[in-house]
């Protein structure tokens, strides 16, 4: 049980070895691709709030994966990202809404609205996560 929780708190070791490759692998890019991946990279971390680690690894390996094989092609920079990188980036993020924080909200909200126009159950099912 308690093993349980800290790997659910801490993401389990296969994870943080995945997410480990991950990093040496955007350090072998050449320069303007590793630019590039590490800005998307941040971003995404940042705006996207992943936080189920098996979700974060897949996206991580996902953009990984397009920036080597755009850099082994001679695919130029804006010809991944467009002209608009913050699209991109949203656009590449919504496909892993299932690991961010914002979809329990939005999930929450919907079945709150929900009871209040007598629409769903009258009792709140306990969220994981709530007193």
């Amino acid at each position: 049980m308690a093993a349980e929780w800290i790997e659910k708190v801490t993401g389990s070791f296969e994870e943080k070895r995945r997410y480990r490759r991950y990093k040496e692998r955007v350090k072998q890019l050449p320069e303007n691709y590793r630019t590039a991946a590490e800005a998307l990279d941040r971003y995404l971390m940042y705006f996207g709030s992943i936080t189920k680690g098996d979700v974060l690894v897949a996206m991580a390996d996902d953009l990984i994966d397009l920036f080597e094989q755009s850099a082994a092609n001679g695919t130029p920079v804006r010809d991944i990202v467009g002209e608009d990188p913050v699209e991109f980036a949203e656009a590449f993020l919504a496909n892993y809404a299932e690991g961010q924080w914002i979809k329990k909200e939005r999930d929450r909200l919907n079945r709150a609205i929900e009871r209040a126009a007598g629409e769903g159950p009258e009792r709140p099912e306990r969220e994981e996560g709530s007193p």
